[in-house]
C-alpha cells in the first residue's frame, strides 16, 4: 500500500489492537504496556506509517515546531545563526521550519500565512519593515510567542538587538581621527532598526567631533550587494568623492569592493573601507577589511533559548530585550585620505632633505 494511504486504522489492525490503543502509542501515552507498545511500533515500521502532523498538532494543541523567517540563508553568518537555533531546539525536541523572505513584503505576508496553517508553536524572525501595519497584524494573528532578530517593533515581544549605533559611532570616529571628512554610509531602509541606528551613530560621531556630515553621503535603501555596488559607483564618480565608505549591511561588502575595483581605485591608498559583520572575504582579502562584528552563533542560541523560555515557562512575563555589542576590528583597509597622505609624505621628504643638507655641511 502506498505510504500516503496508510492510516492509523491500518496500524491498529496490523498490531491487533484497538484504534485508541494505537493512538495512545503514537501520542507517547505511558499507560500502554511495553509489549503492546512494541507491537504497535513494529506495525508502524512495517507499514512505513507517517502520521499527519497537522492532525496531531490539533489533537495535542501544539505542533512541536518553530518557524524561523530570515531574509536569506546563503550568507555563512546567517547559516551559523540557523544552525545554532536548530541545535538548541533539537535538544528540546522541537523541529525547525525555515522560511526565506528575500526582504520582500508580499513574500513575508505569504510566508506568515503559510506558517499559520502549519500551526507553529513559536516564531523567530526578522522583517523588511517595522512600520508596515499589515505585517504587524499578520504576525499578531499567529498568536504564538515571537522573538525578533534585530528589530524592536512591537515592544511587547522578546528581541535580540545589535548595538549598531555605538558600533557605527566608533567606526566613524576612527575614520575622523584618520582625517577623513567625506565618509559615506551605505545601509538599508530606515524603516528597520539596524539602518536607523546606524544613521544615528554616524551623526553622533560627527557631532561629538564638532562637525557636520554631508547629508548626501548617507545612502539608505537596501542591505544588498547590488545596492552597495550601485551607490559606490555613483559616489566614487563624483567630482568630490568620499574618501571612506562604510558598508552597513552584512551582504553589502562584495558589491562595494567590486565597484572600487571597477573604478581602478586601491584600498586603502585611494579609499578606506569598513564592512559590517565578519566574513571570509573581509578576513582573507587583500588587504583584509576592517569590520564591525558580532557572533551570530551566540545570537542564534540566545534566540532559541528566549523562545523556549516563553514556550516552557511564563508566557505572560514582561518582554526581554538582549543587546549585543558590535566590535570594531581594525585591519588593513583604512588609512588617512589621499591628500593627507601626500602632505605627510611631502613633509617627511622635506625634513629628510634638511637633515641631509645639515649632515653634508
Amino acid at each position: 500500500m502506498p505510504r500516503d494511504r496508510v492510516t492509523i486504522q491500518h496500524v491498529a489492525k496490523r498490531a491487533k489492537v484497538s484504534l485508541g490503543t494505537a493512538s495512545r502509542v503514537l501520542n507517547g501515552n505511558k499507560s500502554v504496556s511495553p509489549e503492546i507498545r512494541t507491537r504497535v511500533e513494529r506495525a508502524i515500521m512495517d507499514l512505513d506509517y507517517r502520521p499527519n502532523a497537522v492532525a496531531q498538532s490539533m489533537r495535542r494543541g501544539n505542533s512541536r515546531a518553530v518557524g524561523l523567517m530570515l531574509r536569506e540563508f546563503t550568507l555563512p553568518v546567517l547559516a551559523s545563526f540557523v544552525r545554532a537555533v536548530q541545535n538548541v531546539l533539537r535538544g528540546a525536541e522541537y523541529s525547525l521550519i525555515l522560511a526565506g523572505s528575500e526582504d520582500q513584503r508580499q513574500r513575508e505576508l505569504e510566508l506568515l500565512a503559510a506558517l499559520s496553517s502549519r500551526r507553529i508553536d513559536g516564531l523567530i524572525l526578522t522583517t523588511s519593515s517595522e512600520a508596515d501595519e499589515d505585517l504587524l497584524r499578520s504576525r499578531e494573528a499567529l498568536q504564538v510567542p515571537v522573538v525578533l532578530l534585530d528589530r524592536s517593533v512591537p515592544a511587547s515581544v522578546d528581541a535580540l538587538l545589535i548595538d549598531h549605533r555605538a558600533g557605527i559611532r566608533q567606526a566613524v570616529s576612527y575614520l575622523l581621527n584618520l582625517d577623513h571628512r567625506r565618509i559615506a554610509l551605505l545601509t538599508g531602509s530606515e524603516n528597520v532598526r539596524p539602518a536607523a541606528e546606524r544613521v544615528l551613530g554616524y551623526r553622533d560621531a560627527f557631532e561629538e567631533a564638532g562637525m557636520k556630515p554631508a547629508p548626501d553621503l548617507i545612502r539608505t535603501e537596501s542591505f544588498t550587494a547590488e545596492f552597495g555596488y550601485k551607490e559606490t559607483l555613483t559616489l566614487l564618480g563624483r567630482q568630490a568623492p568620499p574618501t571612506a565608505l562604510i558598508a552597513g549591511g552584512i551582504a553589502m561588502l562584495p558589491g562595494v569592493l567590486r565597484a572600487v575595483r571597477q573604478k581602478g581605485l586601491r584600498v586603502p591608498e585611494d579609499v578606506s573601507i569598513i564592512g559590517t559583520c565578519d566574513s571570509d572575504l573581509a578576513e582573507l582579502g587583500t588587504p583584509p577589511i576592517s569590520v564591525l562584528r558580532w557572533d551570530y552563533a551566540v545570537l542564534g542560541r540566545a534566540a532559541a533559548e528566549l523562545l523556549l523560555d516563553r514556550l516552557q515557562g511564563d508566557r505572560h512575563r514582561p518582554p526581554h530585550r538582549i543587546e549585543v555589542e558590535a566590535e570594531l576590528v581594525i585591519r588593513g583597509s583604512c588609512a588617512p585620505p589621499p591628500d593627507v597622505s601626500r602632505r605627510r609624505r611631502g613633509g617627511q621628504e622635506r625634513t629628510t632633505r634638511k637633515l641631509r643638507s645639515g649632515v653634508s655641511a
